[in-house]
């Protein structure tokens, strides 16, 4: 198994959460096509990886835009998550990245930067076992600016007390890996490092 390279200067290591380090982006899609399915319209798989990285309201906004639709941000984000938390016990962790956590637990310390809501993110953490080696998680509800902007990672180093010039970040979005450049912080694509099927 190849895992990603940590590199030498690097003093912190921030994970992206879901197609990072949970094999949760098939899950997620699933749920949105449920919902989608309830309102008579049919979620592209190519807007939805468009969208990685955003909160679950925000992607509303890109469904209203996209086709011309007046859901509700609250109730539409809602009746997805209620999907997605069905099958959350089946959450399978991406075996590559994770070996990361366990190779450096205690000897670097680490965050999680989502995009995803705060209560569904511990709950996927605690799935995988994750919660026992990361204690920091900055979610959308944690920062006003989400990713592409900086902040997400941002508020991780300054948890963490290291500089951002310091910090790796390791991701799986165009949104993160832009978000960990604006933060002007290292940053690996670990897309090459798994394969999943959407």
């Amino acid at each position: 198994m190849k895992i990603p390279e940590v590199y030498p200067e690097t003093r912190a290591l921030i994970f992206d959460l879901d197609g990072t380090l949970a094999n949760t982006i098939p899950m997620h899609y699933l749920a949105w096509t449920k919902a989608a399915q309830i309102h008579n319209f049919e979620f592209s798989k190519e807007l939805f990886l468009e969208c990685t990285g955003l909160p679950t309201y925000k992607i509303v906004e890109v469904l209203n835009q996209n086709y011309n639709l007046q859901l509700d941000p609250y109730h539409f984000s809602r009746l997805k998550e209620d999907f997605f938390r069905e099958n959350m016990k089946d959450i399978q962790p991406i075996q590559p990245i994770v070996e990361l956590i366990y190779r450096y637990h205690k000897i670097l310390p680490m965050a999680v930067g989502t995009g995803g809501k705060k209560s569904i993110a511990i709950r996927t953490m605690e799935v995988l076992g994750l919660d026992q080696y990361i204690s920091i998680l900055v979610s959308s509800e944690d920062v006003k600016n989400h990713k592409p902007a900086p902040d997400t990672f941002l508020k991780c180093a300054e948890l963490l007390e290291v500089p951002p010039q310091y910090c790796q970040v390791f991701e799986d979005g165009e949104r993160g890996i832009q978000a960990a450049k604006n933060a002007r912080m290292m940053v690996t694509d670990v897309r090459k490092f798994y394969s999943t099927n959407l």
